[in-house]
């Protein structure tokens, strides 16, 4: 059925769009195309954002949606078979100058060389070891849950592997003080892709710059994409309040909805899983174990990740120093050689750095590292390390597809000036304040139905920045608000999507039953995204500092835990059981 409704809006979409073509004609100048198509410029968004919903493949919905943008630009009169021609061709010169570009391979290659640095330290045992030291420190419920948040905010470097080690690390732990499955899912699952996303160097960081970087461009600014994703994080509320959930949740020992019948049969019964279950595994996880008989050494995951965060914090400072000084801002230049490492000029530093090329050497140099490490302990062969390392690679060749036609779809839509229409048609209409909040809300609800972060921030940025340009040009601030509430949007709908990788992998990671996953965590994330809305969009929106607006919410969520959530320990579950025997005994 999904299938037949997929064909249907195609074949609707391709009858619209050739009917609408040779009635307005087509033409390569973008103020012209935004004159002529109108409404139309929104198209290729739109057939993105439909077939994702409706197929729930993010590559073959960018793919389609690329092509569309590209037939209407190349629609000229009623020749819609030449059209169609010269949509492919411009489709296929889309994706290649997306990796033309050296910053677009620079960050394709950082991407692939920091999944061959996860799948080394993991098949090392390195993580295991930091892991497994970790969790001897557990001694009680509260100290169980906070250990495998630590964890989750140390595998700080990749959502996947997060999932993957944190789970089966930490199981036996939360296993022995009685944690429900269901909790340790939830807290798997809000620290894999909540600090991927925020963290300063990881396998997201690259995709996030990118689309940063190709919407700054298209409002005509020529930004340093890092600091601006630096700048970003403060307003990434959801991934920060879900994160000072678990916190909450783990000191309060509090819980409420069905998470807390979860953990209310977990204490009271010792049933980690709900009756008639079906707890998940995960083949992958076995891939990434150690093999048997290797001894497991923290270093080695704590000198491979200290050389990549150590390497790429020196790159982007002599990389950006090295451009400064090649350029023409003698005031910069004067900063640098009197006080090279005061604070101002190692932020002018890093603001000036190409972080494609330093994060690309970065992972470079650690996947070195890791394999002479690697050879050196004889875990591996210096052969079977460099096999290791590719599948590494394979493992985010996805995320190098998603990204090429993310930018193909930025460019085309850039082209095609659906930007521009939506600035005209939208720029007076919606309050300034609301803004970020409707980014949010909408980043949710497609990360939600298509189960991926990439393909929805990859739609959206490029029609977020340049709406919150045209209405409120003047405040920098505005727009990198509106692009964080893009990025933590699309998390925030992956975080709750039963479709999402990152979800089904903590399910598995915990092994427990998704849906069950899906079930105790929902009520979480929501109320999580309300407090994001209520406590820090809206806010802002209306001008209030962030250094005031975050502080509050986080206590806001607190405070909304406490009074929402209801206690479930031992001790009173003991009680209960003393009662549920004596009425037994009656």
């Amino acid at each position: 059925m999904r299938k037949r409704i997929a064909i249907l809006t195609l074949i609707l979409t391709f009858m619209f769009l050739t009917v609408s073509s040779i009635a307005l004609g087509a033409d390569s100048d973008v103020a012209a195309n935004v004159e002529k198509w109108g409404p139309l410029t929104l198209t290729p968004p739109l057939v993105a954002i439909t077939l994702a919903f409706i197929t729930k493949n993010v590559v073959l919905s960018l793919f389609i949606g690329v092509f569309t943008g590209a037939f209407l630009i190349n629609m000229q009169g009623a020749n819609v078979l030449m059209a169609f021609i010269g949509a492919f061709k411009s489709l296929i010169e889309y994706v290649l100058y997306s990796l033309a570009d050296p910053w677009d391979a620079g960050i394709v290659l950082q991407v692939l060389t920091i999944g061959g640095v996860i799948a080394l330290v993991s098949k090392m045992g390195g993580a295991k070891a930091v892991a497994e030291a970790l969790a001897k420190r557990a001694k009680t419920a509260r100290s169980a849950q906070l250990i495998t948040w630590v964890l989750g905010l140390f595998v700080f470097f990749d959502d996947y592997a997060n999932s993957l080690i944190v789970g089966p690390i930490m199981r036996p732990v939360t296993d022995k003080y009685k944690i429900s499955r269901e909790k340790l899912s939830f807290i798997i699952d809000a620290t894999a892709a909540p600090i991927a996303g925020i963290a300063l160097i990881s396998t997201w960081v690259g995709y996030e710059l990118s689309l940063i970087k190709k919407a700054y461009v298209a409002i005509g600014q020529d930004v340093n994409a890092y600091s601006v994703f630096i700048q970003t994080i403060p307003f990434r509320f959801y991934n920060i309040l879900i994160l000072a959930f678990i916190v909450f949740s783990a000191l309060l020992l509090k819980d409420f909805g069905p998470m807390a019948k979860a953990q209310k049969r977990a204490y009271t019964t010792g049933k980690l899983i709900a009756d008639n279950s079906n707890p998940m595994t995960s083949e992958e996880a076995t891939e990434l174990e150690p093999d048997a008989g290797t001894k497991l050494n923290m270093w080695n995951a704590i000198v491979p990740i200290g050389v990549l965060l150590v390497t790429a914090f020196i790159g982007f400072y002599t990389n950006g120093h090295s451009i400064i000084m090649a350029g023409e801002d003698q005031a910069l230049k004067d900063l640098l050689t009197a006080t090279p490492f005061s604070l101002v000029a190692i932020r002018e530093a890093f603001g000036a750095s190409d972080a494609s090329v330093v994060l690309f050497q970065a992972a470079l140099l650690a996947s070195i590292v890791a394999l002479i490490m690697g050879a050196w302990q004889k875990i591996f062969t210096f052969k079977e390390g460099i096999d290791i390392w590719v599948r590494g690679i394979k493992s985010l060749v996805i995320t190098g597809v998603i990204l090429l036609l993310a930018w193909s779809l930025s460019s085309v839509i850039k082209d095609l000036g659906t930007a521009d229409y939506l600035v005209l048609a939208l720029s007076d209409a919606i309050p300034a304040f609301i803004l970020p909040s409707i980014i949010f809300v909408l980043g949710a609800i497609i990360s939600f139905a298509t189960g991926t972060s990439y393909g929805t921030m990859g739609i959206l940025m490029p029609l977020a920045i340049p709406l919150a340009y045209a209405i409120n040009p003047l405040d920098s601030g505005y727009i990198i608000m509106s692009a964080g509430a893009v990025l933590t949007g699309a998390i925030f709908g992956d975080h709750c999507s039963p479709i999402s990788d990152t979800t089904i992998l903590s399910s598995m990671g915990a092994a427990v039953d998704h849906l069950d996953h899906i079930r105790t965590q929902m009520p979480y994330a929501l109320i999580v995204a309300a407090i994001t809305i209520v406590f820090g969009y809206i806010p802002v929106g209306l001008g209030l500092p962030v250094g005031i607006v975050l502080p509050i919410a986080i206590v806001a969520t607190g405070v909304v835990l406490h009074f929402v959530g209801h206690r479930v320990d031992t001790e009173e579950c003991d009680k209960e059981l003393e009662g549920a025997e004596f009425s037994k005994s009656v």
